[in-house]
């Protein structure tokens, strides 16, 4: 049976008034956290930050908290370049383990000789010593699939767009641009061993992005990763460690407020509330904040001399967060990526145009799945190989009555 949803309609309306209350909270905690932004001092958050034991993570501020910058001149004759990817899991009901990654290429070349360049690459990985990611003691592997193999499409990525770089005009200033986060998220925690962290890490993506990184001292390059309604809180919560907000000489959140209930504690009176809203209502469309330091633990320890930076950047429909490598935010690359952006953006009506394409090159529909599912039975057919499915896939694709 499917989804009852005159039933699920009937909870939606008894859920409006909590929906409604917790709009009216949301709208209040941004009220508070906008005055509170133009008047808090960035010297002593800072201070207090890098004594701080908190639960939750904060922004490092390099310069100022607050700030409104509008874009420079762009260079008529620039290039952009961008990288998306997609993918297709192992399936564990089918016959055959593999899994395939799907990765977009564009290059727009802007002024005087504007070009476009367009295309994708499919990467199909069958073989066993592929599959997995092996302890160097050959003691365990750890399967490529889930979220592992979504963190090996990201270093994929990356690698990618060092490759489009190297491929463009030395002469002309590039913008190289990712979709999602520059930071591997998913090995935080301790959610993985040691060495996969080093074989996604220390061997795949720092070696690409030290790649970049020379380019970089050759050319204008700017190095950015665009993430799109993002729901980061690193600024709202470096509002919460301030002196007028927290209200503790010490800010150790178990000590202070570990035995209170939400809702009840100092912060609280800003919590709620992401970074993206709260510069949606103080940033004018086409203004940027000032660049961030990320404080996430698998930065500051694993990435070395490319810590990530980010700020966000009012596009007019929405807020985006940008993240980009420390090497690229000087204010002249900086400056470039904002002016480089707010192009795109206008050309994309309100996602960056390359982006967009880069996505087009590499999205993998759900007809796409189907074939490829009907690919694989037909090559082990003809390899004379076993092709049977699970007893649950065939369930889902037989229906008897």
């Amino acid at each position: 049976m499917s989804l009852d949803l005159s039933k699920t309609a009937a909870q939606l309306y008894d859920a409006a008034p909590s929906l409604t209350a917790q709009r009216t909270a949301r709208l209040e905690a941004l009220a508070r956290a906008a005055t509170h932004i133009a008047s808090a001092d960035p010297a002593d958050i800072e201070r207090r930050r890098q004594s701080a034991k908190t639960t939750f993570l904060v922004a490092g501020l390099m310069t100022s908290l607050n700030g409104a910058l509008l874009p420079s001149p762009l260079p008529p004759d620039h290039i952009v370049v961008a990288v998306d990817g997609s993918h297709i899991d192992v399936d564990r009901h089918s016959p055959a383990r593999c899994y395939l990654i799907n990765t977009g290429f564009v290059s727009l070349r802007y002024g005087e000789l504007p070009d476009a360049d367009m295309r994708n690459q499919p990467l199909l990985i069958t073989s066993d010593d592929a599959l997995a990611m092996p302890a160097p003691d050959a003691t365990r592997e750890v399967p490529i699939e889930g979220a592992l193999l979504g963190m090996v499409r990201a270093v994929t990525e990356i690698e990618a767009l060092a490759d489009l770089v190297e491929a463009a005009p030395a002469h002309l200033p590039v913008l190289a641009m990712l979709d999602g986060s520059l930071i591997l998220w998913g090995l935080t925690g301790g959610a993985f061993p040691d060495f996969v962290r080093e074989a996604l890490l220390t061997n795949r993506l720092l070696p690409a992005l030290e790649r970049l990184r020379s380019l970089g001292e050759r050319r204008t390059l700017a190095v950015v990763s665009h993430v799109s309604l993002p729901r980061s809180t690193d600024v709202i919560n470096a509002l919460r460690i301030s002196t007028s907000v927290c209200g503790f000489g010490q800010v150790n959140c178990d000590a202070n407020c570990a035995a209170l209930p939400r809702g009840t504690r100092n912060c609280d009176v800003v919590g709620g509330v992401t970074d993206a809203e709260l510069f949606a209502a103080t940033l004018r469309p086409g203004e940027r904040t000032p660049a961030y330091a990320t404080t996430s633990s698998i930065v500051t320890d694993f990435y070395g001399a490319h810590q990530v930076r980010f700020c966000y950047v009012h596009l007019g429909e929405e807020v985006a967060r940008l993240e980009l490598p420390e090497w690229c935010d000087d204010d002249a690359t900086l400056a470039f990526a904002h002016a480089a952006l707010a192009s795109q953006s206008a050309k994309g009506h309100g996602y960056p145009l390359a982006l967009q394409e880069a996505h087009e090159q590499a999205v993998v529909s759900g007809q796409d799945r189907q074939y490829f599912a009907q690919l694989v039975e037909e090559m082990l057919v003809a390899e004379r190989l076993p092709t049977g499915a699970s007893q649950k896939s065939r369930s889902k694709r037989t229906r008897f009555v």
